[in-house]
């Protein structure tokens, strides 16, 4: 119920900041100007980043249940490397301008962009999947994803070495973005979190099982490798969609599994619905908090949720001694 709280006074938040400060709702939706800033703007872009830091939670947590560490995030299998590849490709592809063509106007070069994050990671997580043959291994999935990640993410680099131009638009999206959000993502990125939620939910028995030791989730009777196949696509669809989107958002997939198992003591059902709540709230606090601190100007959100995150890991890490198993 506190999340539920913090989510609806964020939300509002959410509509009273922008490029001016703080200002009452009642006073902007009075001005047909100002109310119309809000409907078109202000409200797409606070409830996708909502969404998208859901995605994130909820992908964080299938992770860390899926991967038994604690440490383990949305981008382990090589998404984040493989959407900035994708990105930087298409920026040589579509023909550059010295702007910023990630925030361009024109929604077929932002459809171009949004396409080529998810397809890119998509493939890093099937390349990933590949190279780790299937998922019946985990310590050989996670080794794939990270091999595939210093691969992928080295690629990238030499573009922008061989194609500069390309830099500002790159740094955009990795330092990621939430302005450019409109009701199209928002209910792109509100559907996928339907059905990834509910594929998970549906495997959450895996993850209780696996969090005793795979040996005892087999002798539970539980698919292990069909539900691990069902649970990597639900990290991969999660992340990707949400990179898409918003550019890479850091430490948000990480940091609210932690979040709430520090609240609660509960079975991965509820972890995830928890864990995918605080995502959003998480992103949401630093969307509002970009747009507020240096108003007319505005801070890169992915800086703020590092901050963030960062901060709230680093005093776990002093109050428990380290991450691992108390986590």
């Amino acid at each position: 119920m506190g999340l539920l709280a913090l989510a609806g006074v964020l939300l509002v938040l959410g509509l009273c900041v922008g490029s001016t400060g703080l200002s009452p709702l009642s006073e902007l939706l009075n001005d047909p100007l100002a109310g119309q800033i809000v409907l078109d703007i202000r409200l797409p872009r606070t409830l996708g980043a909502l969404a998208a830091g859901a995605l994130l939670g909820l992908a964080g947590a299938v992770a860390q249940g899926l991967f038994r560490n604690p440490l383990a995030d949305p981008y382990l299998l090589g998404s984040a490397s493989g959407a900035s590849l994708g990105v930087a490709t298409a920026l040589v592809l579509l023909g550059l301008k010295p702007a910023s063509m990630l925030m361009s106007p024109d929604w077929l070069t932002r459809l171009g962009l949004t396409g080529a994050a998810f397809v890119g990671a998509v493939l890093a997580v099937g390349l990933t999947l590949l190279l780790a043959r299937g998922v019946q291994q985990t310590l050989r999935l996670l080794l794939a994803g990270v091999i595939v990640g210093v691969v992928l993410g080295a690629m990238t680099s030499l573009l922008l070495l061989r194609v500069p131009d390309i830099m500002q638009p790159m740094q955009a999206f990795m330092l990621g973005n939430t302005g450019f959000v409109g009701w199209t993502s928002v209910l792109l990125m509100s559907s996928v979190w339907g059905v990834c939620g509910l594929a998970a939910l549906g495997a959450s028995r895996v993850l209780d099982g696996l969090s005793l030791g795979e040996a005892t989730a087999l002798s539970l009777g539980l698919p292990l490798g069909a539900l691990r196949v069902l649970l990597v696509g639900v990290l991969a669809l999660a992340t990707g969609t949400a990179v898409a989107q918003t550019g890479l958002i850091a430490f948000v997939g990480l940091a609210a599994p932690h979040l709430v198992r520090g609240l609660v003591k509960a079975g991965h059902a509820w972890q995830l619905v928890l864990a995918s709540l605080a995502g959003g709230c998480l992103l949401l606090v630093a969307d509002v908090l970009a747009r507020w601190c240096t108003a007319p100007q505005e801070l890169p959100v992915g800086v703020l949720t590092a901050v963030l995150g960062g901060s709230y890991l680093l005093w776990l890490m002093h109050r428990r001694g380290g991450l691992g198993g108390r986590a």
